[in-house]
């Protein structure tokens, strides 16, 4: 993977991002093809959290037969990014999106990974596996003032509800009125980049006609 030209800070073998509870990020994977798949990926940090240069590893989970999956499988790892577009966060989502280069124009910091599994369960008639992340170097590309939108909050969450639609063992009714709220928080609360999101999540979805 060539290095980042554009980066403001560099790490090795480290996250260049504090990790706490379960952080949402986007991974990039290499396919059977030579391209990067795009999904979204919940980082799990140790009780206490980590602080950007840590070397500990963190756990994630892939839900059933995905891209993620099969490509930690065969290739050992990915590239995990933090962003704050939250369209990008519905491409990895709920969309097919693949790329030629592993590090996304929206990431404000990256790093690539191995991945180890360690564990494997079904539930309900869904595979899922647990894996070790352990980083190999990465970097920071944007620094930028932390600020509060709900909207973004609430799209990144409506991604999760909108992705259990179709799952044995969670309510069509309960996600359905999720979504709804999500969608006036969004309508409330968003800019240009949430209503897009939202927007691209229904789109995808289409939960409305399911209400």
């Amino acid at each position: 993977m060539a290095t980042d030209a554009g980066a403001v800070e560099r790490y090795e073998s480290s996250w260049p991002v504090a990790l706490d509870g379960v952080t949402e990020s986007v991974v990039t994977t290499l396919g059977p093809n030579d391209l990067w798949n795009v999904a979204a990926l919940g980082l799990h940090a140790s009780d206490g959290g980590l602080s950007p240069g840590s070397a500990a590893t963190v756990d994630a989970v892939t839900w059933g037969n995905t891209r993620t999956r099969r490509n930690f499988h065969q290739r050992g790892g990915g590239v995990v990014q933090f962003v704050t577009d939250p369209r990008t966060f519905v491409d990895a989502a709920l969309t097919i999106r693949e790329e030629p280069e592993p590090v996304l124009d929206s990431a404000d910091a990256w790093v690539r990974v191995t991945a180890e599994r360690v564990d494997a369960d079904t539930a309900g008639d869904t595979r899922r596996e647990r894996w070790r992340l352990r980083p190999v170097d990465g970097a920071v590309r944007r620094r930028r003032p932390f600020t509060i939108n709900r909207a973004f909050y609430a799209v990144v969450d409506a991604t999760v509800a909108a992705s259990r639609l179709d799952v044995d063992g969670y309510d069509e009714t309960d996600l359905l009125d999720r979504l709804a709220y999500f969608a006036e928080t969004v309508e409330t609360c968003g800019g240009r980049a949430e209503r897009e999101a939202f927007a691209r999540l229904t789109r995808e979805t289409g939960w409305r006609d399911r209400r």
